[in-house]
């Protein structure tokens, strides 16, 4: 049993104790006190009946915490939990736009992206530091680096790091996205069409890109560490306000995942292998060489450095409607770090 389970367990009678406490001081619940707080006085309930959270084949850590039931555990069966699939950044933007997710993962600058156009969401976890994008050919392409890539048709999700992973990969080599034909398709479909000679690259993602290597002999031509930005978890700003009991419970289910993760590496790349239906040693190749899964999970200046860096390349695109500015907004109020900060004390 994991510690914060042990103590949500605890809870109860903690609260009780607590109550009378509150009852000798005249204490009232909201009063200097969170909402949190308020329900473990009035008997340790949670602050709602359901929580929809998102997994996803880039996130290693949301497949530990499905499969060992560590959010169910933590709040009982007062707290119905709906688990949705992530196909990539964009598609977890969109169930958190909609409310469909209350907690979702994406890339830092998927986020960015997100935030900056409008949809209220803060990071509040940070699940990996990952090299996760590339520039993948088919297995007979003459093409070895970018600049060879002006005039052809590449496939890329927009919205998504590989798509700005695409952009930066461009401008180093002196090319911007108008030099080139962007295929706009979900990852998986990017793998088929290049699979299929109908691009001739594809800006690819793990494990699907891991997968198109040792199946297909794709080649990743050009590969940038630098260029891939972190692992968020996101929650909406009004799940983050009205449900901060439960959030607290998700990203401590997280950062014990992680524990447990960094201890087995074996069965997490086993757990990737049966959620995304690849060969286990790609799957292995992915958790040991290009997810870093051991970082902090306190969101902060690392990630914001990152974000800084890659804004300007986003505002160029044309893709934020308020421009720079926006994205230097959704910069400064994109981190929530509570629940993080307290987890990992």
């Amino acid at each position: 049993m994991s510690t914060h389970t042990l103590t949500r367990r605890l809870a109860p009678a903690i609260a009780a104790a607590g109550a009378l406490a509150l009852a000798l001081t005249g204490c009232v619940p909201g009063e200097g006190g969170t909402d949190a707080d308020a329900a473990a006085a009035e008997g340790g309930e949670w602050s709602t009946s359901t929580l929809a959270v998102d997994w996803a084949t880039y996130n290693p850590l949301s497949l530990v915490v499905k499969d060992q039931g560590l959010i169910e555990e933590a709040l009982g069966d007062s707290v119905e939990v709906e688990w949705l699939q992530s196909a990539g950044s964009n598609k977890a933007n969109e169930m958190l736009r909609s409310g469909s997710v209350d907690v979702g993962s994406t890339a830092g600058s998927a986020a960015l992206f997100a935030r900056a156009n409008g949809s209220p969401i803060q990071v509040i976890d940070i699940y990996s530091q990952p090299e996760w994008s590339a520039i993948v050919v088919g297995a007979d392409s003459g093409i070895t680096d970018v600049a060879q890539l002006e005039g052809q048709s590449i496939a890329a999700t927009k919205g998504t790091d590989p798509y700005f992973f695409l952009l930066q990969a461009l401008e180093e080599a002196g090319l911007g996205v108008d030099d080139v034909e962007v295929q706009n398709v979900q990852h998986a479909d990017g793998r088929a069409l290049l699979d299929g000679g109908s691009v001739q690259a594809w800006s690819g993602l793990d494990p699907i890109m891991a997968a198109a290597e040792a199946e297909s002999g794709a080649q990743l031509i050009y590969r940038n560490v630098d260029f891939n930005t972190y692992g968020f978890l996101n929650a909406t700003e009004e799940f983050i306000t009205d449900h901060a009991d439960v959030a607290q419970v998700v990203v401590d289910a997280y950062e014990d995942a992680r524990v447990w993760a960094l201890a087995h590496p074996d069965e997490v790349a086993q757990l990737l292998a049966d959620a995304a239906s690849i060969d286990l040693e790609v799957a292995k190749t992915v958790i040991a060489e290009r997810s870093n899964l051991d970082v902090s999970g306190v969101p902060g200046d690392d990630q914001l450095a990152v974000l800084t860096k890659i804004s300007p390349i986003i505002a160029e695109s044309g893709d934020v409607a308020g421009g720079q500015e926006a994205l230097d907004e959704a910069i400064a109020t994109i981190v929530h770090d509570e629940f993080a900060l307290k987890a990992t004390e």
